[in-house]
């Protein structure tokens, strides 16, 4: 189906974002470095020059971002049908790295100096810059994490956390210079400590986040209601169930789902709506419809919906069962199908052992047979 496909316009205006973001984080980060690097050794201060340090830090992730973001926009081919787009996601893994590391050093540094204390040796002109450098660092944080928010990418809104930190960092050695100063009390090696902690705080928490995309985390809530809205919003479907995201990369989402069809539906009638449906949920989220599975419902029979009623009932009793789909009863051939979802409360065997001998002693003359499902998504 056409439009299934991800416009390459899009991609390509995404991709050349993150580039230009990243270009100018390189830029003003090497700028930074360097005049903090000569007021480190001029002035004898282990502060400036750790922020030095990590101002070049930044600008190696920057590259890494706009490695990872290329390599990330390479097309699918055979060996990778489904595209290159989970690269970004190690990139980012490598940003956090980066400034966990810095965090880390950062922190081993500021206790030498506390074990063997240097006097620094401040000017006004080196004070100056360190200001300039504070509020060059806040726009430069704020503007490359607006933009990784606009465009999706972790590595942009990593960097821009680590620039806001870093600005942090800047203004609390400019504060420690001043007391300097003014009282002659050497305050930086401790404040660096403190400082110290947050990067690295930041940088486990950065790390965290990207390893719960790389993993799989649970799709968001938001994302799965709307889908959902819009598959039940068609007047043959009583519910959608089962619905399971895979992610492919920021904004490259796919997902299968199960529907819940009349048993008077023709495989034509069906094949009509799952076209239907996947290309509105497409239009409305972005989201790739790639598995449709079908249940039946009963009609027409009354019988039929008392049973399920009180199966329902019987299933829905237990704390740990989350939902129960997918019924349907053949009176005549006494055999009986349903789904639950259950939660991570109980195992998955022992659940079934329970609700097996439960509907079995309720239903002694049926066929029963109980599918569990995964609480995979809300």
């Amino acid at each position: 189906m056409e439009d299934k496909a991800v416009p390459v316009k899009t991609e390509e205006n995404r991709d050349k974002v993150i580039i230009r973001t990243s270009i100018v984080g390189i830029l003003t980060n090497v700028m930074l470095a360097a005049f903090k690097a000569v007021i480190g050794i001029l002035s004898n201060s282990i502060a400036v020059t750790l922020d030095a340090v990590n101002n070049l830090s930044d600008a190696l992730s920057s590259i890494i971002t706009i490695v990872g973001t290329k390599l990330a926009g390479k097309l699918p081919d055979k060996k990778h049908p489904l595209g290159y787009g989970r690269i970004e996601y190690l990139s980012a893994m490598i940003v956090s790295g980066i400034v966990l590391y810095a965090g880390i050093m950062s922190a081993v540094e500021s206790v030498k100096k506390i074990i063997h204390p240097e006097k620094p040796d401040y000017s006004i002109i080196s004070l100056f810059i360190i200001a300039v450098a504070v509020i060059v660092k806040i726009v430069l944080g704020r503007y490359v994490k607006a933009k990784g928010e606009q465009v999706n990418s972790g590595s942009l809104v990593a960097s821009g956390s680590d620039a806001m930190f870093d600005a942090i960092l800047s203004g609390s050695v400019l504060v420690c210079a001043i007391i300097f100063m003014l009282s002659g009390l050497s305050l930086e090696a401790f404040v660096g400590v403190i400082i110290a902690c947050f990067i690295i705080k930041a940088g486990i928490e950065m790390m965290s986040e990207t390893l719960n995309a790389i993993l799989g985390a649970r799709a968001d809530k938001e994302k799965t209601d709307r889908i959902k809205e819009l598959l039940t919003g068609e007047p043959e479907v009583q519910g959608a169930y089962d619905l399971i995201m895979y992610n492919y990369g920021p904004d490259k989402d796919l997902a299968s789902v199960h529907l819940e069809l009349p048993d008077t539906m023709t495989a034509r009638e069906i094949d009509a709506l799952t076209r239907k449906l996947e290309r509105k949920v497409y239009k409305e989220t972005g989201v790739i419809l790639v598995g449709v599975g079908l249940y039946s419902y009963n009609t027409g029979d009354d019988e039929a919906a008392d049973i399920q009623k009180d199966v329902r009932e019987r299933v829905m009793a237990h704390d740990w069962a989350v939902q129960f789909h997918g019924f349907y009863v053949d009176v005549e051939a006494k055999e009986m199908t349903f789904d639950v979802v259950m939660s991570f409360d109980i195992k998955p065997g022992e659940g079934l052992r329970i609700l097996y001998e439960e509907i079995k002693g309720a239903y002694p003359e049926y066929d029963i047979q109980i599918a569990p499902d995964v609480d995979v998504s809300d």
